[in-house]
């Protein structure tokens, strides 16, 4: 950075003027002992930075805040390291509490529902947006930034830095959440495996072509069969890597885009309109109409008892006996015991713990003998559709919280996603908030051993993987349902069909009652007249009728093609 924009920083947050305040010790020595080199921004930008946090934080000196976010390593970070900085820099006690993300969720809930304030922030995922959006009981961000929370808004914050605002920002133009976390679901298999003559050969005589990353279910399906049972270096193989326990987890593994890989709802970024990949229908004003194929949704249509049944079959032919039986957090760390092949769905938050060195999966050197690709897509899926989905942990701040609370709140929100910060945070938890952190040098040079992350977050595509869209209209309340209906087809307790019969039907019961209650106003649903589901199935677009021969031809591409097409 150039000396005149290093002077514009300083004047823009008045350092020219004025003596310093002694936290500007701590904030020296956390930038020596923590930051180092690894910022986007340089030393002197950084200690401008800082100044500003100590200035604005005076009001508040002294008072014990307390946030919550879900337990991943980039939380882990900002609870252990970054909350003690911030505390010694600033005088703001800070907790931050780490549990599960359903658990945040209902906290989320229980302070809509009462008004009580039980945390000051949370980071909870932009998936809410819709809840948000409707019910406006958080603080709008654009509004409060620029009035009651414009004297703790840094000046330096630098919204078009972030790559997830598209997700936080809701059919007004607002600003509901800042992006604290941001990971993608990508496929992931053993490049040092795919790229095997003998097992190339091997496959290529087997199914007539090349073995490489998966484009579509089919392939996909043919190198789970491929590699099931195989022995490779005195280790039994897996084809495949999923979870399906009855938990909230279960719920994420298909409203997290499964559903829209396969195909079920409309083409459109970020998400699909009119039909998302809940298979909820938004009529022209966004207001949900339906989830049910009688109603014009697609929860229950031929494309999602697809996905479904795949997730099932799978599961139980190509997956470890006992993922069956896991959690999505279980589930994560399996891959990097070294007998899986692929994994379809792997949310590169794991990918920290998949670059430990020493593990199975990982090279003398310290690159991985793993790669991450674009995750292939089902039968039903059209070219135009979102191909992936992003989870955007992001900071919402509730107008249940009082104001002096709120300002200390949002003060620590920015200090933990601050360019000065940003950088390392994103090299410990591998969660990219930042362009100006993912186009660091610091990045270009560990790239190598993250397995194509960094060339996937540098890639034009990365904006085709988004998050839950604004279709939802109370995600606590639809979420829950998820789990409870789609766990009953995974445990065999119900055909796929008949259990997102009920899936459906119990969605349009939340959104009927919220319709009677008119509680979200003029942004609630409005449901749709039943009628004959083939009336539905017969127009263009979702839901889309059933498909006889859902086996497309099986094709797949060269990783190393696939990367060099990003550049």
């Amino acid at each position: 950075m150039n000396l005149k924009t290093t002077t514009a920083m300083a004047l823009a947050l008045g350092l020219l003027s004025g003596p310093a305040f002694a936290d500007m010790e701590a904030a020296t020595a956390f930038l020596d002992a923590e930051i180092g080199d690894l910022s986007a921004i340089s030393r002197e930008d950084q200690e401008a930075e800082m100044q500003w946090f100590v200035d604005a934080a005076q009001p508040f000196q002294g008072m014990e805040i307390k946030v919550v976010s879900e337990t991943i390593t980039t939380h882990e970070y900002e609870s252990q390291v970054l909350a003690p900085a911030f505390e010694k820099i600033t005088g703001i006690k800070i907790t931050h509490d780490l549990i599960g993300e359903g658990d945040v969720v209902e906290k989320l809930q229980t302070q809509m529902q009462s008004g009580e304030n039980i945390y000051d922030a949370y980071v909870n995922d932009s998936d809410l947006i819709g809840t948000h959006w409707r019910y406006q009981q958080v603080r709008n961000l654009t509004d409060w930034m620029e009035n009651e929370g414009a004297e703790v808004t840094s000046p330096t914050l630098d919204l078009e830095d972030f790559i997830g605002t598209q997700f936080t920002t809701a059919p007004d133009g607002k600003l509901y959440q800042l992006p604290d976390q941001q990971f993608a679901n990508l496929y992931w298999f053993r490049y040092d495996w795919f790229t095997d003559p003998v097992i190339m050969a091997e496959f290529e005589e087997k199914y007539g072509y090349e073995l490489g990353v998966p484009v579509n279910w089919s392939a996909y399906e043919d190198i789970a069969e491929f590699f099931t049972g195989r022995n490779i270096d005195g280790q039994d193989i897996f084809g495949s890597m999923d979870y399906g326990k009855k938990d909230p987890s279960l719920g994420w593994r298909y409203t997290d885009a499964w559903m829209s890989m396969a195909g079920m709802g409309d083409k459109g970024e970020p998400n699909g309109l009119p039909v998302d990949e809940w298979g909820i229908r938004v009529n022209e004003n966004s207001q949900p109409v339906g989830a049910c194929m009688s109603r014009g949704g697609a929860a229950n249509s031929p494309a999602a008892v697809y996905a479904v049944d795949k997730a099932i079959e799978w599961l139980n032919k190509y997956s470890p006996p006992s993922a069956m039986g896991m959690t999505f957090s279980e589930a994560g760390p399996v891959p990097a015991q070294g007998n899986i092949a692929q994994q379809m769905f792997m949310y590169t938050t794991f990918v920290a713990s998949l670059v430990e060195p020493g593990l199975p999966v990982m090279n003398e050197d310290g690159t991985p003998k793993w790669r991450l690709a674009p995750s292939p897509h089902g039968v039903y899926w059209e070219d135009g559709m979102k191909v992936g989905y992003q989870d955007v942990g992001s900071w919402t701040l509730m107008k249940s919280t009082p104001e002096d609370r709120a300002k200390a709140a949002w003060l620590y929100a920015q200090f933990v996603t601050s360019k000065t910060v940003d950088a390392k945070k994103s090299h410990v938890g591998l969660t990219f908030i930042r362009e100006s952190s993912i186009q660091d040098e610091s990045f270009t040079e560990r790239a190598p051993k993250l397995g194509g992350l960094v060339e996937f977050y540098r890639s034009p595509d990365r904006v085709r993987w988004s998050p839950t869209g604004t279709n939802v209209p109370d995600y606590p309340k639809l979420a829950q349902l998820w789990w409870q209906n789609i766990g009953d087809a995974m445990s065999g307790a119900k055909p796929a069909q008949e259990a997102l019969d009920s899936l459906c039907s119990d969605m349009e019961r939340v959104m009927e009652r919220l319709e009677r209650a008119g509680i979200q106003g003029d942004l609630g649903p409005v449901m749709n007249e039943e009628k004959d589901a083939e009336e539905w199935l017969s127009m263009e677009g979702s839901p889309k009728p059933k498909i006889e021969n859902e086996r497309e031809e099986p094709k797949t591409v060269s990783y190393d093609e696939l990367v060099a097409s990003w550049q």
